[in-house]
């Protein structure tokens, strides 16, 4: 294993622990509300989790960069770069929904190798590093071996999305093609898949913020994590999470008859 990934991984997940329980303590006290230009809630919650984590990981590891929902982009100069989500979820966060989470993504060279997902409000850490395999808390996770869609659980994260994406009707359409459908949504649906829980997770309106950590983890845990086309990218509005079965009959659903879906040895 290589030493600068293990011990930067070592890190994330000491970082996402802490950077989770601050948030958390809010969440079970009291905080206020603010509102972005785009109509998205931000807690002090939200910031200073963010400003822990720079701070935590600068200390250790100056020269890496760093993209984070809230204070935006800095440049590395070491090839790493961190990509952050300090609660993922907020609109559960300020209604006191447990399902939230903080999401700390490292990449190397523009390549997602590391990911954590920390749920204070659940109990649960998943965690994932390229070729060390993916676990929840210290119980190592595979996606399942469902291979037909008529016998898959669908996850996704919420209807309006999937009207504003111009693929209504085949959201529809993948609906009716499975076995069960919930909108279990942000992060929390794509660890269920990494976990073998559900088959399927489609989501619409994300930025590199809210998958960067989910991506290593599901392919980690066996699965594939693409946009609707079929790249393996952190930077599209829409993605998709599934086992490798089932993934290209999800894809060719959702854009039908634009391009041959991949396949995933």
């Amino acid at each position: 294993m290589n030493p600068e990934w293990r011990s930067r991984y070592d890190l994330a997940i000491e970082v996402a622990r802490e950077a989770g329980d601050l948030a958390k303590r809010y969440y079970d006290s009291g905080f206020e509300v603010e509102w972005k230009a785009d109509q998205s809630p931000v807690t002090v919650a939200d910031k200073q989790a963010e400003e822990l984590i720079r701070t935590r990981i600068t200390k250790h590891f100056p020269g890496d960069g760093f993209l984070g929902e809230e204070y935006g982009d800095e440049p590395s100069s070491s090839g790493f770069r961190w990509v952050i989500d300090p609660i993922d979820g907020t609109r559960a966060f300020v209604r006191h929904i447990p399902i939230w989470g903080t999401l700390l993504g490292l990449e190397y060279r523009d390549d997602a190798i590391a990911g954590v997902a920390y749920a204070p409000s659940l109990g649960n850490l998943w965690r994932g590093l390229r070729g060390d395999g993916a676990y929840c808390d210290d119980r190592k996770i595979h996606v399942s071996d469902v291979e037909v869609l008529n016998r898959a659980f669908l996850s996704y994260s919420g209807v309006n999305w999937f009207k504003k994406s111009g693929y209504f009707e085949q959201f529809v359409d993948l609906c009716n093609q499975t076995e069960r459908q919930r909108g279990i949504g942000d992060f929390y649906g794509f660890m269920l898949v990494a976990q073998g829980s559900i088959d399927v997770m489609v989501d619409h309106g994300v930025h590199a913020w809210d998958v960067a950590a989910l991506l290593p983890i599901v392919e980690e845990a066996g699965g594939v994590f693409t946009d609707w086309t079929g790249q393996r990218t952190i930077h599209s509005v829409d993605v998709v999470a599934s086992n490798k079965p089932l993934h290209p009959l999800v894809q060719r659903i959702l854009q039908p008859g634009e391009r041959a879906p991949k396949s995933f040895p």
